[in-house]
């Protein structure tokens, strides 16, 4: 009987969405389009992203870029559609950030999901 001492224990299959890669990305998607119900979960998905972002595959780092822009340009957004709403057209601003952001997200979900990098991610567009 030979002991070779205490052994690293096994990763586990949940730990892969926290890694740099194609799951971590879609799952940061995931997360932007679930703060229309919890509004938390953003905050989340733009943490995973700064963690994540310089790591993992070229293609990876241009969506980890394009999530970082999401979240804060939707924030300007935001703003500016609260300040807008004394002139009530700021509903228009914030139905137009909603469906920006919904573009943006199914955009990258798609491009993730067949690997492939988002062509401008220091775009404001989609």
């Amino acid at each position: 009987m030979s002991d070779n001492g205490p052994q690293a224990p096994l990763p586990r299959e949940t730990d892969r969405w926290l890694e740099p890669g194609k799951i971590n990305v879609q799952v940061i998607y995931v997360l932007y389009l679930v703060a229309f119900a919890v509004g938390i979960t953003a905050i989340i998905g733009v943490v995973l992203a700064y963690l994540n972002r310089g790591k993992g595959a070229p293609w990876v780092q241009t969506h980890y870029m394009w999530a970082i822009r999401t979240f804060w340009i939707a924030v300007l957004f935001s703003v500016i559609s609260a300040l807008l709403m004394v002139l009530l057209i700021g509903f228009l601003g914030f139905i137009a950030t909603a469906v920006w952001i919904v573009v943006r997200c199914v955009v990258g979900l798609q491009r993730a999901a067949r690997e492939e990098p988002i062509s401008n991610p220091e775009s404001w567009m989609i």
